[in-house]
């Protein structure tokens, strides 16, 4: 982990950071200034000579670099991204509780949970950090971009580890559901169980041969014609577990552009959002011991042809 930073946050986004290497024994560094390497090592579309000039990148101590320093091992640069354009989520963000320690909100779908890729300003973080005044506010846990829902996050670095570690433990009882295709010839309830895994550069996770590492509890709410209303609860936490689960069984979630193809959608589309909601989540506040339950406001939006 790297120090703090000795820049203030920008739009409530963190600066950025490079730290040089460390110099090996009887190896020189390749760079002869500290602008050698910035040029070398960030992407070539960054205006480096430009930003330099400006001031942008600065030292531990918040003093600027021109560039023109002979190169140091083990240091740090600090500053802040030049931001591509992005389109604007027309979905509010509701905070459902907010204390001294978390913030709860009903995150809706095509907002990203954190600043990531091309989803940096239409995040959750981004979003919500400067309106409440929490520049450390930081996620308990994640939600798919593209799955609306209750979303926990930590107030201050003070708490983090302790809510996160209710997630990744699994002392969190997480419901979520989701509309898809009805199948007369399924049973339910069933449980779901596969080995899922995410190659590196691929957009879908795949079920594959070998030891389950994924479950999902599925119940059938309701039906409406050719579709149904599904209670999911998982008991594990895989990348895109409940939509590659239900594409699996026959059932791909309403509005699903990864599973079980890949649709060519436009980013500034949002006309038919994934219909799955992490509805309720429930858990033992580990400072307090008090019971919390949040349930999401957000509603499944059936198909016409169900209405």
């Amino acid at each position: 982990m790297p120090p703090r930073s000795p820049l203030p946050q920008r739009l409530g986004l963190d600066a950025a950071w490079l730290r040089t290497p460390d110099n090996e024994p009887g190896v020189d560094a390749p760079w002869g200034t500290m602008g050698d390497f910035l040029v070398d090592r960030l992407p070539a579309v960054a205006p480096v000579t430009e930003m330099l000039a400006a001031g942008e990148f600065v030292d531990q101590g918040g003093r600027p670099w021109t560039g023109s320093e002979p190169y140091r091992p083990h240091t740090f640069v600090w500053f802040h991204r030049r931001l591509a354009p992005e389109p604007v989520v027309p979905f509010a963000v509701e905070v459902l509780h907010a204390d001294a320690r978390v913030v709860v909100v009903d995150k809706p779908h095509f907002l990203a949970t954190t600043p990531r890729g091309a989803h940096v300003r239409e995040s959750v973080l981004v979003r919500v950090r400067g309106p409440l005044g929490l520049p450390d506010l930081a996620p308990a846990h994640r939600l798919d971009r593209l799955t609306a829902g209750v979303l926990v996050l930590t107030a201050d670095r003070r708490h983090r580890a302790a809510y996160a570690g209710l997630f990744q433990t699994r002392q969190v009882d997480k419901t979520y559901e989701a509309l898809a295709p009805f199948d007369p010839t399924l049973t339910f309830p069933r449980r779901v169980a596969g080995r899922i895994e995410k190659r590196r550069g691929s957009l879908q996770a795949e079920v594959v041969a070998g030891e389950p590492n994924a479950e999902t509890f599925v119940e059938l709410v309701e039906t409406r014609g050719r579709f149904g209303r599904y209670r999911l609860t998982p008991t594990t936490g895989k990348t895109h577990q409940l939509r590659v689960h239900m594409a699996a069984m026959g059932l791909p979630i309403l509005g699903d552009p990864l599973y079980p193809r890949i649709a060519d959608v436009d980013a500034d589309d949002f006309s038919s959002p994934l219909q799955l909601i992490a509805r309720r989540l429930r858990f033992i506040d580990p400072i307090d011991q008090t019971a919390r339950d949040y349930t999401s406001r957000f509603a499944l939006r059936w198909p016409e042809a169900a209405r």
